[in-house]
C-alpha cells in the first residue's frame, strides 16, 4: 500500500481502493485511516508473489518501492483495457546514498523499468538520482 498513503490519497479522491501489502500493520493501519477520514478502502494482506490478481479487474495499479520482475505481465493483465500502470521504485544508482536497498533482486537497472512494460503505451517514464534513485514510468494497457 505504499503503507497506505497513494491508497488513501486515491479514496480522497472518490476512487474505488484496493490496498494490498504483506504487512498487516500496513494494512491495518490504512484502513484504520480511511475509516477515520470517512473513506471507503478495502485492505488486503497478502503476498503478491503467491496472491494472485484478478483478470482486467483494474482501472489503475499503483506500485511504489517494491519490485518483483516476475510480476509485470500479472500486472498487466489485472489492467482493464486502457488501465493504468504507474510504477515507481529504486534504481542501482541508490546504493550511491548509502540507504535503501542494496540487492540487485530489489534494484532496477538503468532503463530496466521502460522494458518491463513493453506491450502496454507508455505515457511518462523518468528516471531520477535525488532525493532517492528512482525509475518511474505510467504505462497503459492496449
Amino acid at each position: 500500500m505504499g503503507r497506505g498513503r497513494h491508497a488513501l490519497l486515491l479514496a480522497e479522491h472518490g476512487f474505488h481502493v484496493t490496498g494490498v501489502d504483506i504487512q498487516f500493520a500496513a494494512v491495518a493501519q490504512a484502513m484504520h485511516e480511511a475509516r477515520q477520514r470517512g473513506l471507503s478502502l478495502d485492505g488486503v494482506c497478502a503476498d503478491l508473489t503467491c496472491f494472485p490478481l484478478p483478470h482486467a479487474r483494474f482501472h489503475v495499479i499503483v506500485v511504489t518501492r517494491y519490485l518483483d520482475r516476475t510480476a509485470f505481465p500479472a500486472l498487466e493483465h489485472s489492467l482493464v483495457p486502457g488501465g493504468v500502470l504507474l510504477y515507481e521504485t529504486f534504481t542501482t544508482r541508490q546504493r550511491e546514498h548509502g540507504r535503501g536497498p542494496t540487492s540487485r533482486a530489489h534494484l532496477l537497472e538503468p532503463g530496466e523499468l521502460r522494458t518491463r512494460v513493453r506491450g502496454m503505451d507508455v505515457l511518462f517514464d523518468e528516471e531520477c538520482v535525488a532525493p532517492d534513485a528512482v525509475a518511474r514510468i505510467a504505462a497503459r494497457r492496449r
